[in-house]
């Protein structure tokens, strides 16, 4: 009896024992599930309705934090711009701030410098960031990136600066010129000298004020809009001819080759400013008895053949430092050349945004003291119209529009197509 007895304590003992160590068991899970882990920073348990759907809409960046600072939700902008790393917000300053507003409710908001991911200090990303509560526990952070919008507004006052320096110098000349010819009124051979120099500097008032006019035009417009199959020797008849007479009185050769049967595609008007500024420079830059030449070939691309347009001289050359900027608006590698000859530091940075808004590019090849030669690439006018009209069949075929691709209007009759279509 003794003995049953001392083995229902055992078991009764050994029951306690497995229950209490169950009943820790069963806490000790429930601590561990409630802890948050990487995949539950992205649920939104405990967000107020409406508020996960309103942040992915949101084009800043979101990041909602708890009490504890854990990120609760956070958008993939966020971690694209490095703000959330380990589920923790890794901007210092963006903490503060928020641990301020959780404490006293004030919504706070401050623009930040932040070193990019992967690179220096020294190439920083430009940030606003505002920080909100969000109920009673939550913290909303939303994060802007302000990088390109600096970048605009400096090339923007970089480029008022300019335009200024540029137009202060020949309105200043003809103002000193124009005391000039009145003090000079009783002196025919002074007035006549004076005149002649305002006519130089009203010239380059007017070319300036011209290219600024031609540089906003090809910024803004879409020169495909009104795209057409342009001749390139065509193009380079009217580029000689616009240079002929500077050419001549410096006794400059100008020769082309290469350049019949090719067609390339956009804005006539566009693309003959853009070589003749190519040219005019080749024959500005030259010394005297020396040879422009242009040449064209077609040349094969993977998304379509390609026309190259060289224009090369046996000019000055530029050095490599200048190669980087020479298309900056308003650079100039010679200034004081650039002044004899007349040039505004724009004719380059038209070239430049000419070939880019009709899908091409713009290169250059220079040694010192050997010449120039810079390389248009532009579609070939068969390779993008054919592309289009492929995509103009897929298109209607999709939706039903047409049956026989043969059917397609897009190609105009009157187009050549043996001398267009390779």
């Amino acid at each position: 009896m003794n003995v049953n007895a001392a083995v229902a304590a055992a078991a009764a003992v050994a029951g306690l024992c497995t229950g209490v160590i169950a009943m820790l068991a069963f806490r000790w899970s429930e601590r561990d599930q409630a802890r948050p882990t990487r995949s539950s920073l992205h649920t939104d348990a405990v967000l107020p309705p409406g508020v996960d759907t309103v942040l992915s809409v949101l084009r800043s960046s979101a990041v909602v934090l708890d009490e504890g600072d854990a990120v609760v939700k956070a958008s993939s902008a966020a971690y694209a711009l490095g703000l959330v790393r380990g589920g923790r917000l890794a901007v210092e300053p963006m903490l503060q701030m928020a641990r301020d507003t959780r404490r006293d409710g004030e919504i706070r908001q401050v623009e930040l410098d932040l070193p990019r991911r992967g690179t220096g200090r020294g190439d920083a990303l430009a940030v606003s960031a505002r920080v909100a509560p969000l109920g009673s526990r939550l913290v909303l952070l939303l994060v802007e990136d302000l990088t390109e919008a600096r970048r605009i507004e400096a090339v923007r006052r970089d480029f008022v600066a300019n335009v200024s320096h540029e137009l202060k110098t020949p309105v200043g000349a003809l103002s000193l010129l124009s005391e000039a010819v009145m003090d000079a009124a009783d002196d025919p051979e002074a007035v006549t000298r004076f005149a002649g120099r305002m006519q130089i500097e009203s010239t380059r008032l007017t070319n300036l004020v011209q290219e600024l006019i031609d540089l906003s035009r090809v910024q803004n417009d879409d020169p495909l809009e009104d795209a057409e199959p342009v001749r390139v020797d065509e193009l380079v008849a009217e580029a000689i001819d616009r240079c002929r007479h500077q050419a001549g009185t410096k006794q400059i050769t100008m020769a082309a080759g290469g350049t019949a049967d090719l067609h390339v595609w956009g804005n006539r008007g566009q693309l003959a400013a853009a070589l003749g500024n190519l040219v005019e420079n080749a024959v500005n830059y030259s010394p005297a008895r020396t040879r422009v030449g242009i040449a064209a070939r077609r040349v094969a691309a993977p998304g379509g053949d390609l026309i190259e347009l060289a224009v090369t001289d046996q000019g000055i050359g530029i050095s490599e430092k200048d190669r980087e900027r020479v298309f900056e608006r308003f650079y100039r590698v010679d200034p004081a050349r650039s002044r004899a000859t007349g040039g505004t530091g724009l004719g380059l940075s038209i070239v430049k945004h000419v070939v880019a808004s009709h899908g091409g590019e713009v290169t250059v090849w220079s040694a010192e003291g050997q010449g120039s030669t810079f390389t248009l690439r532009l579609p070939e006018a068969g390779s993008v119209r054919d592309r289009e009209r492929a995509e103009r069949v897929r298109s209607r075929m999709t939706d039903g529009s047409f049956d026989d691709p043969a059917d397609d209007p897009f190609v105009p009759e009157s187009l050549p197509a043996p001398g267009v279509h390779p």
